[in-house]
């Protein structure tokens, strides 16, 4: 999940999986792939680089899991 800001100010979290584009026009518009629109504050910039986050977290997990089971 990805922690954005909405229009209102308010943050919230988002399935990053979910995401099917992303557009800046100016306001950065979020695509999800059941075809809901959501605006939010962030850039689109961002929104990409919490993506990678998300997903390098994700993957340096997975690694610490593959470890410990190979120690056993």
């Amino acid at each position: 999940m990805i922690e954005l800001i909405g229009l209102n100010g308010k943050n919230f979290f988002l399935n990053a999986d979910l995401i099917f584009k992303i557009e800046e026009t100016p306001d950065t518009i979020i695509t999800l792939i059941d075809d809901r629109n959501l605006i939010v504050k962030n850039s689109a910039v961002e929104v990409k680089e919490l993506i990678i986050e998300y997903r390098r977290k994700i993957l340096a997990n997975s690694e610490n899991l593959n470890s410990i089971s190979e120690e056993r």
